[in-house]
């Protein structure tokens, strides 16, 4: 049962009580609710405050001392969240894919053709990688270097991403534009086929000028492939 159907379970249990016993578990629910804002806050303060100083340091310089001094928190509170650093360099990543995936939502949502999503996604994701790589500085040389680290960690992600592209290839089929006869197979391509773009487009090894230059060639494979 999830946490929200205890908790409505729990209020309808209250519902005929005294006023006094309604109003002391409306409190209750405040304060807890208060209690997992603040320390949902606090966890964010931490990943961000790592990040920096990972991308400022290198991952292997920056200790888990320097965090809890960084943050103005104790080694308590911070090992209240997180057991080690490994665990706080996955959760650097994981808020940088939170951060991609909210981009190709956002992409997936717009009222463009579905030919012009698939195009916009591939960018949108080659985009905010190459900013997450540039923006963390030191943390470069860990995610070339550690990829297949950072590839655990991404599982999940890749999932969630494959999942949103065959939405938008269902979404062409349905409108009778794609001619796809296989949409999951064809999201899982396309996913992978995508990730493997990264690296040299990181390093501008397609495009000199950016993706201004390269925008009509994927657009005239992305028409040829799916028409």
């Amino acid at each position: 049962m999830q946490h929200s159907e205890k908790t409505a379970n729990f209020a309808d249990r209250f519902s005929d009580k005294q006023p006094q016993n309604r109003d002391s578990f409306l409190l209750f629910v405040i304060i807890r609710y208060l209690h997992t804002m603040a320390a949902s806050r606090t966890r964010s303060m931490l990943v961000d405050v790592a990040r920096q100083l990972f991308a400022k340091n290198g991952f292997e310089t920056t200790t888990m001392n320097d965090i809890a001094t960084a943050s103005n928190r104790g080694r308590r509170t911070l090992y209240t969240y997180f057991k080690s650093k490994e665990e706080i360099y996955y959760a650097v990543i994981q808020t940088e894919l939170e951060r991609l995936f909210a981009r190709l939502e956002e992409v997936a949502h717009r009222s463009i053709p579905p030919e012009e999503k698939l195009v916009q996604l591939i960018f949108a994701h080659l985009e905010v990688v190459k900013e997450a790589v540039y923006r963390n500085g030191n943390l470069r040389a860990e995610f070339f270097r550690e990829i297949w680290k950072v590839e655990g960690v991404r599982k999940d992600f890749d999932r969630t991403e494959i999942s949103l592209i065959r939405r938008v290839i269902n979404e062409g089929v349905d409108m009778g534009v794609f001619g796809v006869k296989n949409p999951r197979l064809t999201a899982e391509i396309f996913h992978y086929c995508l990730k493997g773009c990264e690296v040299p487009y990181i390093f501008g090894r397609y495009a000199a000028h950016g993706p201004e230059e390269l925008y009509p060639y994927v657009k005239e494979m992305v028409y040829k492939h799916f028409h």
